[in-house]
């Protein structure tokens, strides 16, 4: 019996995922636990294993496509069977076009009588009966849609419709596509194929010192998310930044002592990051309107220290969250920070790994920034920047390496003093780290 195939939901926030890549296409068979296709969220990225064995007799979506979650993907059954009404039932197309025979058998008759069809005219506003998966077949392949005989139910044209015209020979520019489908021209210049005409002279070479050229790239998904997020963050809230520093000589003096000997008590690796986390945790659960969440005009202020962490990816910034950071050992929360740093590179971090986040530490240090203003991670009410050492100059000539600190708060949740009081405390913690692990 065949079964629907879903998106699944990975975390209560998410209700769409991209398909990225097919494993598995139709017709191929498939056993339970085989991967079906990958797919990825605004952040993360999965494979879906099959729950059953069969072959997958229809697919509802392409790569690229976005599919909402808890739809159905494809369908899984017997080599054969009927799956007419659950195509129809899911939405992707009419029973009548899902009984209608393979596409490759009829891809020759299709073709030669879109030789003969008359041109197929547009008139501006009118509506475009064609199914998704012929759409992005038209949108890739540049075909002449002028020239499409559709052969559908209702005049609806299907995927063998394009391909027919392409085998025709009838084809024309992507934008060409775009316009006719969107309403703006009713009819298509068309581009004869090579076999159809003269070989066109090669294309001359680029200049060498063709200074104006460059390559586009659209937006991922993820980076969709970064700038919807970003903006809507400088925009929504008012913004304030206060920058210090403190004397790091404790910080790093216990830090050499970490490398030196702390691998034979099973503190190996622990990092300046995982120190300044750790303070920031201690220091933190102190504010309430600091370590909080604006919604709706309501404070929603948390009892722990629920604290994310900046991590560079390949795929775009991604913010991990330390729940109950407050309640961790300095241990701990260096173990956790490698743990979800390294999900984030490899792409696994679940959505609910990454919401639910108090206070946001960003560390750009190790890159040499010496300053910066961190831009607050929507709905926090503060973000703060760790920035790298400098050497400065006390009153009595001594060199002390100073570490900056720039804390980025909402001004319409958090005044200034108390902002000024978290940053002075949190730089005293810092100056006496070895004081503050006695606490």
């Amino acid at each position: 019996m065949a079964n629907f195939v879903i998106m699944p939901r990975q975390g209560q926030s998410v209700e769409s995922c991209i398909i990225t890549t097919w494993h598995k296409k139709v017709g191929d068979e498939v056993k339970e636990g085989d991967v079906l296709f990958s797919y990825e969220t605004d952040k993360s990225a999965f494979d879906e294993p099959s729950q059953f064995s069969g072959v997958i007799l229809h697919s509802f979506a392409e790569e690229g496509d976005v599919v909402d979650c808890l739809k159905p993907v494809c369908i899984v059954g017997t080599a054969g069977e009927d799956v007419s009404a659950l195509i129809a039932e899911a939405g992707g197309a009419s029973s009548e076009e899902a009984a209608a025979p393979a596409e490759t058998a009829e891809a020759a008759p299709v073709a030669e009588s879109v030789a003969d069809a008359p041109v197929v005219t547009k008139s501006e506003g009118d509506i475009i009966r064609i199914s998704p998966r012929a759409k992005n077949l038209a949108l890739k392949t540049g075909v002449d849609m002028t020239k499409v005989a559709p052969t559908g139910p209702h005049g609806r044209i299907i995927e063998r419709d394009i391909n027919a015209a392409l085998d025709a020979g009838y084809v024309a520019t992507t934008a060409a596509v775009e316009d006719f489908l969107a309403g703006k021209i009713t009819a298509v210049e068309e581009v004869v194929e090579e076999s159809a005409a003269p070989a066109a002279a090669p294309a001359a070479a680029a200049p060498a010192d063709d200074f104006r050229a460059y390559t586009e790239t659209p937006f991922s998904n993820v980076r969709k998310v970064i700038a919807k997020a970003m903006h809507s963050s400088l925009s929504e809230m008012a913004q304030l930044t206060l920058n210090s520093s403190f004397d790091a000589t404790s910080l790093m003096s216990y830090r050499k002592l970490l490398k030196e000997k702390g691998e034979a008590m099973g503190l190996s690796k622990v990092t300046i990051n995982d120190m300044v986390l750790y303070a920031v945790s201690r220091v933190l659960p102190g504010y309430p309107e600091i370590n909080a969440n604006v919604v709706d005009n309501t404070f929603r202020k948390f009892a722990h220290a629920n604290i994310g962490m900046a991590v560079d990816t390949d795929r775009g910034l991604l913010v991990p969250v330390i729940f109950g950071s407050d309640t961790l050992s300095l241990a701990e929360i260096s173990q956790k920070t490698k743990a979800l740093a390294g999900s984030a590179r490899e792409g696994t971090l679940s959505p609910d790994d990454m919401s639910g986040g108090s206070f946001t530490v960003s560390n750009l240090g190790s890159m040499g920034v010496e300053s910066f203003t961190p831009v607050i991670n929507p709905p926090q009410t503060a973000i703060l920047g760790v920035c790298c050492t400098t050497n400065r100059l006390k009153a009595d000539g001594s060199v002390y390496p100073a570490m900056g600190l720039s804390l980025t708060f909402d001004h319409r949740a958090v005044d200034g003093a108390p902002a000024a009081k978290f940053l002075k405390e949190l730089c005293t913690a810092l100056e006496n780290f070895e004081l503050l692990l006695a606490k």
